[in-house]
């Protein structure tokens, strides 16, 4: 997808924050093959690991009083064989147990938007979702949050009718909120979006499913 992977093992994606998270796997009951992941980081893992990685995209200072019972989902990934819904929906399902387990009501991680559209690098498709999304699903203002290296979306092409990725319409379906702008990632060729989703603002069907 673009990305420029700094990393030891070529071709893997690791950075420092690996090692301080949990790592949740869906495996193929018959190959036992990975076929989705998500990684957690807890906020006791945060504070030895020195923050969140959306403390390096964004100045997350309005959430402090959330923090204690706040965690950052990331690298949420589906192997394009399976991309149906069901591993998704058993990676929220084990994600919605591992949060009552540990008595935590709030999520937050950076929903990713590529910049490659029809073979072009371009903010067009980033800037035309947020056009859309600000409008519907941010976040109140005591929730705001800032890129620290913001996607100059006021010199893009907003106009674009496209939809959102299928995970940030999934997010949103579950009651998630945007923060604010996107940021631009450089290094994953993304404009990474802040969104902030809370147990409490699950909806009843999602909330039956996921918590009985």
């Amino acid at each position: 997808m673009g990305a420029r992977l700094n990393t030891a093992v070529s071709g893997h994606d690791v950075d420092a924050f690996d090692a301080y998270c949990e790592h949740l796997l869906v495996r193929d009951a018959d190959t036992r093959a990975v076929i989705g992941t998500y990684r957690v980081l807890t906020p006791a893992q945060a504070q030895r690991a020195g923050g969140l990685y959306s403390d390096t995209e964004f100045d997350l200072a309005k959430l402090a009083h959330l923090r204690g019972r706040m965690v950052e989902l990331g690298r949420s990934c589906v192997h394009p064989d399976h991309r149906h819904g069901g591993v998704i929906m058993a990676l929220w399902g084990a994600l919605a147990d591992f949060m009552v387990r540990n008595r935590l009501d709030t999520m937050i991680g950076c929903a990713s938007i590529p910049m490659l559209h029809n073979g072009v690098v371009s903010g067009n498709v980033a800037a035309s979702i947020w056009a859309q999304l600000k409008t519907t699903c941010l976040a109140a203002p005591e929730y705001a949050v800032a890129p620290r290296l913001p996607l100059p979306v006021e010199q893009l092409d907003g106009s674009l009718p496209v939809e959102p990725p299928a995970l940030i319409k999934g997010y949103l379906r579950l009651g998630a909120r945007v923060l604010g702008a996107p940021a631009w990632d450089p290094d994953f060729n993304t404009a990474d979006l802040p969104m902030l989703m809370r147990i409490g603002d699950l909806p009843s069907r999602y909330r039956r499913h996921f918590l009985g």
